[in-house]
């Protein structure tokens, strides 16, 4: 099995975010994942909203070539779309 690579876009003080980190903690304790996170505000989140990427929803996340998620995470979807 390989390791997922994702991107979490964040901001400061975002609850959702939080519960971002909560929800893809308990799946990265049972699964190979790499989660790597950015500020809304940085150049990276930038670069990707001018390549059409909708940052309009925090937090969201970004497997390289798609959104998975965005909003507040759900365990179960997210677990359904990383096994996919």
């Amino acid at each position: 099995m390989s390791v997922k690579r994702l991107l979490l876009v964040t901001a400061p003080e975002c609850h959702l975010c939080a519960h971002a980190r909560e929800v893809l903690g308990e799946i990265g304790a049972e699964t190979l994942l790499a989660v790597r996170e950015v500020d809304v505000e940085s150049e990276e989140a930038q670069a990707l909203a001018a390549r059409g990427v909708p940052l309009v929803f925090l937090p969201l996340l970004w497997d390289g070539e798609r959104v998975l998620a965005y909003g507040r995470l759900s365990e179960r979807r997210l677990r359904r779309e990383l096994a996919a």
